[in-house]
């Protein structure tokens, strides 16, 4: 049984960092690119970013580039999401996901939630001001 397992979330005051990690097991997915997404409950599902399987391509939403950074470890099966500089609107509860939509339409499907399956219960990240 496939199943994602996010962790590292937390309270942390405005300028501080979290490091997210989303364990996978039940398969092997160095061949897959992965995402984060975030939801704040009332509100839709957004994209956070995303690796491609090989790690050498990275995407961010405008709203995160230059605090997040996203990487994976495929020896360990995990993805993780670096954030630094955390600010209020980035409370969240936080998911990670397998892209498993047509790899010949990555670059252009890789924000899209439904192109994504397998995800994580979510870990909470509650930043103050």
């Amino acid at each position: 049984q496939v199943q994602l397992v996010e962790s590292g979330g937390g309270l942390v005051q405005a300028g501080g960092s979290l490091r997210l990690s989303c364990a996978a097991s039940g398969r092997t997915f160095s061949n897959y690119a992965m995402g984060w997404f975030r939801q704040v409950l009332g509100k839709e599902n957004e994209f956070v970013a995303a690796i491609s399987s090989s790690g050498g391509s990275t995407y961010y939403v405008d709203s995160v580039k230059g605090r997040f950074t996203i990487s994976r470890d495929d020896a360990k099966n995990t993805v993780s999401l670096q954030m630094n500089s955390l600010k209020p609107e980035d409370t969240a509860v936080y998911y990670c996901a397998v892209y498993r939509g047509d790899h010949r339409y990555y670059l252009t499907r890789r924000t899209e939630k439904a192109s994504y399956d397998y995800w994580g219960q979510g870990t909470q990240v509650t930043v103050s001001s």
